[in-house]
């Protein structure tokens, strides 16, 4: 593998670097910037009262002390919460080593309710390109306000309507093929990732849906069926495989030609891309 090739493939930190740090945590994204990591993945899902927060689940139980559905808590309500103490509890569990990332209350910023605003931010500030794959949930009772208020946020922060897509450092992915329509009829140069848990009989030669160019699938699909990355790609689509942790599967995603590895390990598999 040539080092040229290897550069090729996107480094993308799943929810920051999430093996070290609480996912979707501003410490997880620092972490994943400090990393060396090419573009942050995040989730992103609406408040009661309007606001896009970085939660993957549908309700706050596993990553936080609280309970309740996102959809149905305000701002303040999860901004109330710690979403980092259970990282060190699970970590001790599990570990014989030191974890990387160390809680420490007294810092709420790193692990309180992450907005996208605030990650937005983040990635601003970082002093070099590190892109940004939003991942719009669904289903959800606010639907089309999810992407309403997604592009409205890149809007404030001029990354709506990109040149091309090949220029734009933001992409918006989602499972709902729905969601991707809705991006792509308000931001047409907006690139869009259709998140794949398993293949659609009728996309197995490759398709994507209307205006796509871009296909997610998940490791489990590309170790099961490589076939079907060869149909993607000779179709003209990018490949973004996730979530890719095991290095006999970052080898695996390397040799079929993937162009991104989500990730929550980017600092090892830099590290085995020679980087």
């Amino acid at each position: 593998m040539t080092h040229a090739r290897q550069h090729l493939t996107q480094v993308v930190a799943h929810r920051g670097a999430s093996e070290d740090a609480p996912e979707h945590t501003l410490a997880a994204y620092r972490k994943a910037i400090e990393d060396g990591a090419d573009a942050l993945e995040c989730d992103v899902r609406l408040t009661a009262d309007g606001h896009l927060v970085c939660v993957h689940d549908r309700r706050v139980n596993r990553t936080s002390n609280g309970r309740g559905a996102v959809s149905a808590m305000e701002l303040s309500d999860l901004a109330a919460l710690d979403f980092g103490a259970w990282k060190t509890r699970g970590s001790a569990a599990g570990r014989t080593e030191e974890p990387d990332w160390e809680h420490r209350p007294e810092d709420r910023e790193a692990t309180s309710v992450l907005t996208l605003e605030r990650l937005l931010e983040l990635v601003a500030d970082a002093g070099r390109r590190v892109e940004l794959a939003i991942e719009t949930k669904h289903p959800t009772r606010w639907a089309g306000q999810v992407e309403e208020r997604l592009l409205l946020l890149l809007k404030r922060f001029g990354l709506d309507a990109p040149a091309s897509p090949e220029e734009s450092p933001v992409r918006v992915m989602s499972f709902s093929a729905r969601s991707l329509h809705r991006v792509r009829a308000a931001a047409p140069t907006l690139p869009t990732v259709y998140l794949m848990q398993f293949v659609s009989p009728r996309l197995r030669d490759g398709r994507l849906p209307t205006g796509v160019r871009i296909a997610g699938p998940s490791i489990r699909i590309v170790r099961s069926h490589p076939g079907y990355i060869e149909r993607l790609k000779q179709n003209g689509h990018q490949v973004h495989v996730w979530t890719v942790n095991d290095p006999g599967d970052v080898d695996l995603c390397l040799g079929l030609g993937v162009d991104a590895i989500i990730t929550n390990r980017p600092r090892a598999v830099l590290d085995q891309l020679g980087r």
